[in-house]
């Protein structure tokens, strides 16, 4: 994976929890950057994780599926991407506007935005990513976690100052991006032989 495929899954993949720190920053009365940075804090650490689980997986379960895994990885990446369309489209979605920071309210939401990276990592695996390297996936965690930490970290304060207008939009780019990758994974499959 190159460093500009990965940035753009580490944007695409970080686009959900955008969607709610904007929702976050929306229903809080005061934003302060401590308030942000637990946002960011709490999305980009299951950002980070939740892919190293899914390569784990990923790679145990590899030898028995390595003949479809540029398809799985396409796959993985289009319903990922697809769903995030979706979702942007959905008006009524009300995920992420409680403006509470408590762990009770938090979890669920980090879980919820980090089932893609997930997917992801399950992807990463079947592609072989971060072999060469001999550090495994860590500098794509790394990145993926930093990514989603920041983005959150902005979208706390755009919510808070912007309001809910640019929700759909970041979902549904991160779609698009994440499809696109996925599509040109199973391009250069069927072009190589």
């Amino acid at each position: 994976m190159t460093p500009i495929e990965l940035m753009v899954t580490a944007i695409g993949l970080s686009m959900d929890a955008f969607a709610v720190a904007i929702c976050k920053g929306l229903s809080m009365k005061r934003v302060s950057l401590i308030n942000a940075l637990i946002v960011g804090l709490y999305f980009g650490v299951f950002q980070a994780i939740m892919p190293m689980i899914g390569f784990m997986l990923g790679t145990r379960f590899e030898s028995m599926i390595s003949v479809a895994s540029k398809w799985l990885a396409f796959g993985l990446l289009a319903v990922i991407g697809g769903r995030m369309i979706t979702e942007s489209f959905d008006e009524g979605d009300e995920k992420g506007r409680d403006g509470s920071l408590a762990f009770r309210a938090m979890l669920p939401l980090a879980l919820a935005t980090s089932i893609d990276a997930l997917a992801a990592g399950v992807a990463f695996a079947f592609l072989g990513v971060g072999e060469p390297s001999g550090m495994g996936i860590l500098p794509e965690v790394a990145c993926i976690g930093a990514t989603t930490m920041l983005l959150s970290m902005l979208g706390v304060k755009v919510g808070h100052v912007f309001g809910a207008r640019f929700k759909s939009k970041a979902e549904l780019v991160g779609g698009a991006a994440l499809v696109i990758i996925g599509l040109k994974i199973l391009l250069e499959h069927l072009l190589s032989g």
